[in-house]
């Protein structure tokens, strides 16, 4: 397939336009997008100078591969609209977080191919982590082109659908809990006396440098606490505050109702 639109020109929707077009995976003439908001489509329009429609189903009639980057609350209402032009030679990428692949054949109501994909917002800065798994009727070489298509934006892994809404907690939901350290840690060194755009910086720019020892090294991340920590030394007493108020207990937590709320999702 050398054409691909999209249902929905969100921020994720950008970034995967925009990885796409930098792996030259698409062309831009090649590349539409669809949106009843006239501001994101013009943005995406003139940033990427791809084609764009007002109108959903002009998606489904004119591109076989399509993209559906809108909010879970609104996709039941576009499966409908797009409905009477899928056909079994569609393949329909979905990144919205909660929604099943089998919801999205159950509401087309055919035998179209059908991929899920959890990405994640680092995408926009080609960071991203996202977990892709296919559908009753999709094959492996759909799933390959879902897999191309986001490796443009980051990191991505194929899993099965029963991991997705945990895949969803840690990776889809996990960079606003990491910006939330960030950003603590950044203001405690204000408290102390920092000014807040130094404090940032050394926050932001440990926490990068922190997950890319995990994944360039290899190392279990609880060697790598051994290795900073002496013992009796400055690591060691926030360390000892972080298991005295329980984080693990806080994190697991976190991860826990998020995910429960990924499944409520699917289910309204």
């Amino acid at each position: 397939m050398n054409k691909i639109g999209f249902i929905g020109a969100g921020k994720m929707a950008c970034a995967i336009i925009k990885g796409i077009i930098n792996s030259k995976i698409f062309a831009n003439e090649n590349i539409c997008a669809a949106d009843n908001n006239e501001i994101a489509l013009n943005n995406i329009k003139n940033n990427f100078n791809i084609k764009t429609e007002s109108r959903n189903f002009k998606i489904a009639e004119n591109y076989k591969l399509i993209v559906l980057s809108v909010k879970p609350f609104v996709i039941r209402d576009v499966l409908e609209e797009i409905k009477p032009f899928i056909t079994e030679e569609h393949i329909i990428i979905s990144i919205a977080a909660g929604i099943s692949t089998e919801t999205i054949e159950k509401y087309l109501n055919k035998k179209a191919s059908v991929i899920r994909v959890m990405p994640n917002t680092p995408a926009l800065v080609n960071e991203g982590m996202s977990a892709i798994c296919k559908g009753k009727y999709a094959s492996d070489s759909d799933s390959d082109i879902a897999l191309k298509i986001f490796k443009s934006v980051g990191k991505v892994i194929k899993t099965e659908e029963k991991y997705i809404d945990i895949i969803t907690a840690i990776s889809g939901s996990g960079p606003a809990f990491y910006y939330r350290f960030i950003q603590d840690i950044a203001m405690a060194g204000v408290l102390l006396g920092l000014d807040y755009e130094t404090s940032l910086k050394l926050s932001a720019q440990t926490a990068y440098g922190s997950a890319k020892m995990v994944l360039e090294t290899g190392i279990n991340p609880e060697d790598l606490i051994v290795n900073v920590t002496t013992p009796g030394g400055c690591t060691q007493v926030g360390n000892d505050i972080l298991k005295e108020n329980n984080i693990k207990e806080i994190l697991s937590q976190t991860i826990i109702k998020t995910k429960e709320k990924a499944f409520e999702l699917g289910k309204k």
